[in-house]
């Protein structure tokens, strides 16, 4: 061992670490502990290196990720819902953000009261393509320029605009950058993602307490989403001198949200289908904050209703109601006996048969006087056939092909574009994130140990 890195996560309710050693591309060890950003964040970080038995002094360098406090919550302004706003969203989830709202058209007094309660760490203002309407984002940015807290904006709108709306905000925290919807078919999300993580960096992490870590570590790198994100897309990309695996598929299934990965270009598989709506990103993130193994549970049971989740799990549906109240209130709890595991297995394939549902493409028919024509929203993940899969209830389920199975259901909906066949791979040490992160400064190291460590499960059942 010659290089040995340690990888740290601060996440909402579990600190983990993870030591790596790159000259290798070998995992060493890892471990976790409650994190304590209540009280001192470092108690937590202290607890994990002692369960690991090592202290930062054992390694060359020391890196991070955090959402703790919360992680990076982000407010979207744009002009329209189904264009701009959507661009938006497609940035800030890009780069490992939480969009806790979204608003479109003018802001209004209401707005600018919403805006003041949820204080969002950044807000990312953008309206208009290049040269199109720049009344509205105009007007955002006058109800934006007196509003406090102070927090960070991002201006990523018609580029018309930004001299005017510069003039505006002077007085404000402003980055300012290309637009994301330069034009009605494009999408440019890479410097307003660079932005983010740039701001992440300088004022978030100082901002939630985790400057007094990072005056330790050599720095905290990027949101856990993010982090997760990049580890990924060098699964599927590669590097420079190792081929990637090619287009996937990632959920990561926890206690309030559940996220969704793909690496794939999703295009029509057909010539008779139309793209309609904004192109997708081959490297796409969605995060859905009603779905959840715990303090999303509500969100699962209303989605699916109490005869779906009797009717997978094999209980009675009189018996579910008390059941979930059980573990609505108890978000700690473990399933201990044959019961509960097996509703705690019908809500992770709902959770993940909503989640999955949402990210992919869906295909309507219509008919025109040169016959059956398709319109595509979204991406086609037909043939996509890698799942990368995290979260505790994933980890820990019997019959993890059982419960994917089921969510990739689609005879009750057959215009949904889900993949036909997946072959699972657990993240099963939880080092999607530290890979992640160790990606920015050893890329080959980081794919290497993914490659080694993420677990083929058809094989092992």
């Amino acid at each position: 061992m010659t290089h040995p890195v340690l990888l740290i996560d601060f996440g909402s309710t579990y600190t983990k670490i993870t030591a790596v050693d790159t000259d290798s591309g070998t995992l060493l060890q890892t471990a976790q502990s409650f994190t304590t950003v209540e009280t001192d964040i470092r108690d937590g970080l202290q607890n994990a290196l002692q369960k690991a038995d090592v202290t930062l002094e054992d390694f060359a360098a020391v890196y991070a990720c955090s959402s703790a406090a919360g992680g990076l919550r982000m407010a979207v302004s744009g002009l329209m819902p189904d264009l701009t706003s959507k661009a938006a969203r497609m940035a800030a989830l890009g780069a490992g953000a939480k969009v806790v709202r979204s608003f479109s058209h003018e802001l209004t007094q209401d707005d600018q009261e919403e805006i003041r309660a949820i204080a969002p760490d950044i807000l990312l203002l953008c309206g208009g393509t290049d040269g199109g309407n720049r009344t509205c984002i105009e007007h955002n940015a006058r109800v934006l320029a007196d509003l406090d807290p102070a927090f960070p904006i991002i201006f990523a709108g018609n580029r018309s605009a930004k001299d005017t709306c510069r003039t505006i905000l002077k007085d404000r925290n402003v980055y300012y950058c290309d637009n994301v919807l330069p034009a009605l078919d494009t999408i440019r999300v890479e410097e307003v993602q660079q932005i983010i993580r740039a701001i992440f960096q300088k004022n978030i992490v100082r901002g939630k307490g985790l400057s007094q870590v990072n005056e330790i570590l050599d720095r905290i790198a990027m949101p856990t989403p993010g982090a997760v994100h990049r580890a990924l897309e060098l699964l599927s990309g590669g590097t420079k001198n190792t081929k990637g695996w090619g287009e996937l598929l990632g959920v990561d299934l926890g206690g309030a949200t559940t996220d969704v990965y793909s690496m794939a270009a999703g295009d029509p598989q057909m010539a008779n289908v139309t793209l309609k709506g904004l192109p997708e990103p081959f490297s796409k993130r969605t995060v859905e904050g009603d779905i959840g193994m715990r303090y999303s549970l509500l969100g699962v049971v209303e989605e699916s209703g109490y005869e779906r989740l009797a009717e997978i799990s094999g209980l009675p549906s009189a018996q579910l109601p008390a059941m979930l109240a059980s573990l609505d209130t108890e978000k700690a709890y473990l399933p201990s006996d044959t019961a509960f595991a097996a509703l705690d297995a019908a809500v992770a394939s709902e959770a993940l048969r909503i989640a999955i549902s949402r990210h992919t493409g869906r295909l309507e028919e219509f008919y025109t006087p040169m016959g059956r024509q398709y319109l595509q929203t979204g991406k086609d993940l037909r043939t996509v056939n890698t799942l990368i899969a995290t979260g505790g209830a994933l980890l820990h389920a019997k019959d993890l092909p059982a419960i994917v199975s089921r969510a990739l259901y689609t005879e009750s909906d057959p215009s949904l574009l889900l993949p036909e066949t997946m072959e699972i791979w657990l993240d099963r040490n939880y080092i999607l994130s530290a890979m992640g992160v160790l990606s920015e400064h050893d890329p080959d190291a980081a794919l290497a140990i993914l490659t080694k460590e993420l677990v083929h499960v058809r094989n092992e059942q």
